[in-house]
């Protein structure tokens, strides 16, 4: 018996093979420095019908994969704001429809272009639009960047994305299922725009009426209410994808259900080392759907649509947004992360292969273009913070004079602020509230909208934007502060190691701050460096108050002692 009919002979072992082969492919990756998605893919394709060909429980490995599309959608509705939505609302829609007809107009014509006929041009075009919601989010998850502002508009303009995606899909049903005849296609339309009405209105009526108490109720078992948060999850995903929303809305409006709940911190951060587990199913079953074989015969045609996703769709994002009034840095941000196709991009031209429209090569055409950007994209998303430091100096035409959508919530520059915080967390906000109890002015800054929210309730003043931002530095109220402390960690993002911490102390200097800055560190070693680097306060966050609650302990020693005396 050979090794592969030895893995393949049970679901168990293949199934352990594959984990086995994602800790092996991972280690490797992450040696060479790569984003883990992409060892994940590579996963799939060494698994895959190409290389290994040891993927044969492809409906169990399904499954898992769905489930964690389910959960992952879940835990980025759990945090959705309502009143952000309906400010980020109008944005998404333009960007979202915007991107779609640019993508779809622009890649039929390459298609004439190459000489792929009519139909197959306009399949490819529409094919091209759909971005990858699943590889967008769990990135933005990755960076900490699901809250900020593009992460926010990016998430609402591939809802979008998404329900053109479920259009598409049901008039190519229709076309199959009525055989060329329009009313099947007008009966599925509006069938799925009456379940998904109604979907909307059992949420309402959830948030309204049940959420609260049915999760207080749980929450007094707190096993039995992460069991039920998986089982909505699971339930609106499964009818989101029977009335033909597809399961990434529907696990996104069960996160939406429970958003308003306390729990919902518990719930996302219990959830959170599921969601990182059942997503290896997913890439791996995405890989193991790539059949290298098929590549050759589209090479370069694929090589020109790679580079009209690549760079196409991020610069229609960025010019619609700029007119609609964001800073360039936020369009930039945002662009990137539509610049690669999806998984239903395939799912897509199967279907037109089956109708009898496309010739079977064509799927490799496509296949091959979703290997390039999805590849190219997560570099481009890891790495956006430095792409926007080089591109920076030719962005200026896609920002209009004020950008007036993003004023700060309270305050701007021409106030005067002794402290100014980077940084809203909990300490941050700690930091602030004693301080502003003592009578001090204190400004926060911070790139998470929920954050500057919760801030303006406590009435502190904020203004939202990014400290690595050094357009944004020079705009800060900077003559007149005497601190900037800055509570952003170092964090080690896998490809990427930039220090926050040392951008702000360059970007504040630079800009003209001559007051003293503090931030925080986690070891003696970060200590020393950070004061070489001319940080004039480090604080030690556990050292400091294990110092303090020892302090406490020792006074509280002495006093029984000389009461025993």
């Amino acid at each position: 018996m050979s090794l592969i009919e030895l893995v393949t002979q049970s679901t168990f072992t293949e199934i352990t093979a594959l984990m086995v082969l994602a800790t092996v492919i991972g280690f490797i990756g992450l040696l060479m420095k790569q984003p883990l998605i992409v060892s994940f893919i590579a996963v799939g394709l060494i698994a895959g019908p190409s290389v290994l060909d040891i993927v044969h429980s492809k409906e169990q490995i399904t499954l898992l994969s769905e489930l964690g599309i389910a959960i992952l959608l879940f835990l980025v509705g759990i945090k959705l704001d309502v009143k952000l939505i309906r400010s980020i609302g109008g944005v998404s829609l333009m960007t979202g429809l915007g991107q779609v007809a640019f993508t779809s107009i622009a890649g039929y014509f390459i298609g004439l272009s190459l000489d792929l006929g009519h139909i197959t041009s306009l399949y490819v075009a529409v094919a091209l639009t759909f971005s990858s919601t699943i590889i967008i989010v769990k990135l933005l998850s990755d960076k900490k960047e699901i809250d900020s502002l593009h992460g926010q508009i990016a998430l609402g303009f591939l809802i979008v994305q998404d329900l053109v995606v479920v259009l598409a899909m049901i008039v190519l049903a229709a076309i199959g299922i009525g055989d060329g005849h329009g009313n099947a296609n007008d009966t599925s339309v509006w069938n799925v725009a009456i379940s998904g009405g109604g979907l909307l209105l059992f949420v309402i009526v959830f948030v309204r009426y049940i959420a609260n108490p049915l999760t207080e109720q749980l929450a007094k078992i707190p096993e039995l209410l992460v069991i039920y948060a998986i089982a909505q999850a699971a339930l609106f995903a499964a009818i989101g994808d029977f009335v033909g929303l597809g399961m990434e809305v529907g696990g996104l409006l069960a996160g939406v259900a429970l958003a308003s709940t306390p729990y919902r911190e518990s719930i996302a951060a219990r959830l959170a080392p599921l969601r990182d587990f059942l997503l290896l199913f997913f890439f791996i079953a995405l890989g193991a759907t790539l059949d290298l074989s098929l590549l050759g015969s589209h090479i370069s045609g694929a090589i020109i649509f790679s580079l009209f996703v690549l760079i196409g769709n991020p610069l229609i994002v960025l010019i619609i947004m700029g007119l609609m009034g964001y800073r360039k840095r936020t369009g930039f941000l945002a662009g990137l992360t539509v610049a690669q196709i999806s998984e239903f991009s395939l799912i897509f031209i199967a279907m037109g292969i089956s109708l009898g429209h496309l010739q079977q090569d064509i799927l490799g055409l496509v296949t091959l273009v979703g290997i390039v950007t999805i590849a190219a994209s997560t570099y481009m998303i890891t790495y956006s913070h430095w792409l926007y430091s080089l591109a920076e100096p030719l962005l200026g035409i896609f920002e209009r004079e004020g950008t007036p959508k993003e004023q700060s919530e309270e305050h701007h520059s021409c106030g005067h602020y002794p402290i100014i915080i980077f940084g809203l967390g909990r300490l941050g906000t700690a930091i602030a509230m004693r301080l502003k109890n003592k009578g001090f002015k204190v400004l926060g800054i911070d790139f998470s909208p929920e954050t500057i929210k919760h801030w303006n309730q406590l009435g502190l003043d904020t203004q939202y934007g990014d400290v690595t931002d050094a357009e944004f530095i020079t705009e800060l109220p900077l003559r007149h502060a005497q601190w900037i402390v800055s509570t952003i960690p170092y964090h080690h993002t896998g490809i990427s190691s930039e220090d926050t911490r040392k951008t702000i102390v360059q970007l504040t200097r630079v800009a003209g701050f001559s007051g003293k800055i503090a931030t925080v560190s986690h070891s003696k070693t970060e200590t020393e460096e950070l004061k070489i680097l001319g940080i004039d306060l480090v604080f030690e966050p556990f050292q400091d108050a294990a110092d303090r609650a020892s302090g406490l302990l020792l006074d509280g020693m002495d006093i029984q002692l000389s009461k025993q005396k």
